[in-house]
């Protein structure tokens, strides 16, 4: 597992998300509030979605039914992903890359190549 670095920057620009650490983990800076905004309202949706599907579960509905609307739950949380790591990618990583140190430069991309790992499966 790589070891991440926090990188704060004062007066970062509203679309960074350059991570700091606090006691609950890292926490991003700066975020962009219409992405925040957007994965929120995917996040919201999809949340409903799950709660339907217990509720097929309940009433007894037909399994290839209640696999329909799992596939579809499936896939609306790997379109969150992505926008997430297009955000990632975009913002943080690019930042990381080209304005940090050695070992930064080093841990974005040993932190990218685990997402990439753990996203692809």
């Amino acid at each position: 597992m790589a070891t991440k670095k926090s990188n704060a920057v004062d007066g970062a620009d509203e679309s960074s998300c350059i991570a700091i650490a606090d006691e609950s983990g890292q926490k991003a800076v700066g975020v962009d509030a219409d992405i925040k905004a957007s994965n929120l309202r995917r996040l919201r949706r999809i949340e409903g979605q799950v709660r339907g599907l217990q509720r097929m579960v309940e009433g007894d509905r037909y399994c290839a039914d209640i696999l329909t609307q799992v596939s579809s739950v499936q896939e609306a949380l790997r379109s969150v992903a992505r926008a997430l790591m297009r955000n990632h990618l975009t913002h943080c990583a690019t930042h990381a890359i080209q304005s940090g140190s050695a070992d930064e430069k080093q841990a974005m991309y040993d932190e990218l190549l685990e997402m990439i790992y753990k996203n692809a499966r």
